[in-house]
Parts: C-alpha cells; sequence; structure tokens
C-alpha cells in the first residue's frame, strides 16, 4: 500500500474505524464553525469533515449549502458574494450552541461560532493543533466555477505544504465528491492525495464493487448501506476501503462495526468515540 491511505487503511484491519467529525462537532456546535472543529479536535476525533465553495472572488470556504439561507442569516447563494461581504453574516446564531452556556444573554455570541470560516484558517487550525489529523474536503459540485474549485483547492493545499504528504506529516488531506468528474480531477491535480466518491445511491452503470476514474476509496451513505447489505462487503472485496456517512446512532455503528468499515463520518464524534471505548 501506498502512503496515501496507509493510516486509514490500518483501521479496517481488525481496528477501530477512523473518527471523522462531520462539518465539525456539528451536533453540538453550529455548523462549519472554527469552535465546532476544535470541539472536535478536543473530544478527540482522528478526523475533520468540511465542505467547501468558491467565493465571487475565489476564495474557499467551509460552507455546504448552496444558498446562505439555511446557515446564516443571509440570502442567495455562495458564489455569488465576496468573502468580504460573506465576513459581515451570523453563521452561527441559529444553532442552540452558538451561545456560550455560561455568558449573559447581553454578551455577544463567540465570534468563532458564528463567523463565516474560511478553508485556509481550518488548514491553519489543524496544522497548529499539534497531533495526526485527518481532513476529509468534499468540493462541491455543480457549481458555477466548474473545475475552479479543484484548482484553487489544489494550489491551496501546496502553500499550506500539504499537496504531496510525506509518512511523517502529522495533517494528512483526502478530497471527497459525488462528483466522479471532480474525484478525476483531483487525481490529475494531485496524485498524491486520496480521493471518495461519494455515494447516496448507485449510480446508473456502475458495477457494484468497483470505483470509476481510479477512486481509491468509497463514501456510501448509511442509508444506501441499510438498503444494500452488500455493498460494503462488495467493495471491500474489489479492494476499496470505505467511509460511511452519517453516522449518528450506536445501531447503525454496531452495523458498520460488524462490515470493518474504515471511517466513521458523524455529526456527534464524541457519542461514537465513547461507544468505541475510547
Amino acid at each position: 500500500m501506498d502512503d496515501r491511505g496507509s493510516r486509514a487503511g490500518e483501521a479496517g484491519l481488525g481496528k477501530d474505524p477512523l473518527v471523522f467529525a462531520h462539518r465539525g462537532s456539528s451536533a453540538v456546535l453550529p455548523e462549519h464553525t472554527l469552535a465546532a472543529y476544535l470541539r472536535a479536535l478536543d473530544e478527540g476525533a482522528d478526523g475533520l469533515e468540511c465542505d467547501v465553495r468558491l467565493t465571487r472572488d475565489g476564495h474557499l470556504v467551509c460552507v455546504h449549502d448552496r444558498r446562505l439561507d439555511r446557515t446564516s442569516n443571509g440570502r442567495g447563494r455562495v458564489s455569488a458574494r465576496t468573502l468580504a461581504e460573506l465576513n459581515e453574516l451570523d453563521f452561527g446564531s441559529w444553532h442552540p450552541g452558538a451561545s456560550s452556556e455560561d455568558a449573559p444573554t447581553d454578551v455577544p455570541a463567540d465570534p468563532s461560532r458564528t463567523r463565516l470560516l474560511t478553508l485556509d484558517r481550518l488548514l491553519r487550525a489543524v496544522r497548529e493543533a499539534g497531533r495526526p489529523v485527518e481532513l476529509l474536503i468534499e468540493t462541491k459540485h455543480p457549481t458555477r466555477y466548474g473545475g475552479d474549485v479543484e484548482r484553487r483547492l489544489t494550489t491551496l493545499l501546496r502553500e499550506h505544504g500539504l499537496l504531496e504528504p510525506r509518512p511523517s506529516d502529522p495533517v494528512r488531506v483526502t478530497v471527497m465528491s459525488f462528483s466522479a468528474l471532480a474525484v478525476r480531477r483531483m487525481r490529475v491535480l494531485a496524485p498524491r492525495l486520496s480521493t471518495v466518491l461519494l455515494l447516496e445511491v448507485i449510480p446508473p452503470g456502475l458495477r457494484v464493487g468497483r470505483l470509476p476514474f481510479g477512486a481509491k476509496i468509497a463514501g456510501p451513505g448509511i442509508g444506501l448501506v441499510r438498503a444494500r447489505p452488500q455493498l460494503i462487503p462488495a467493495l471491500r472485496a474489489a479492494g476499496h476501503q470505505v467511509y460511511v456517512w452519517t453516522v449518528n446512532e450506536t445501531n447503525d455503528l454496531d452495523l458498520l462495526l460488524d462490515h470493518g468499515v474504515d471511517g466513521i463520518i458523524t455529526d456527534r464524534p464524541a457519542l461514537i468515540l465513547e461507544r468505541l471505548g475510547r
């Protein structure tokens, strides 16, 4: 096995799966905020998962939805705003965890729980963590910027020294997408990074167990795993690692442990880690 997936590959060899915090510890704190990611690291998560989109002026920001309405006090598309415009918005007060538990009601919310997070800032945070961190970055598609998302991601990872990982590097990046074309694009731009093809359904023409375009890791949703009980055994028989999202219930965790999956992506990393006895 090459060094792209060495640590992840160990998880399926009779060891616990890696636990990834989905958008941070997002059941406790607002998703995609710096506070949610730092909380996940404090809870002991092996890695973090984030979604990235490009702003109108070319910055990668950690936002899941195409539109701003659900997770901010803004409206319209993320891609139509500049970074400066997005920095004026509140990305956390909608969530019960936005306010500090012991803070007076007249004190403004902690900025780390409400401010937009750029991927650049998240990369700096994981590099400053002082311990191994596996970072899953999902590029969102379709987008008006097409392949510019992956090209800008490649540039940013190079600036952080994360584009060509070495076995001794504490921070490791894996790039994910539901778009097979985006996965192939990353394999061309950054051949030494691991890639995950995310699956909500089995795409037409895709033979079960075989991933297209050189993707090494399968990323099925837990609903698909429940509906297709032979999916994980087929993927593993074909030599693929398997990361499953979004796993928040202990009965689902037990199912995946029986299958020997390599990674668990969850909104509740503390719960999953406790269940694993960690």
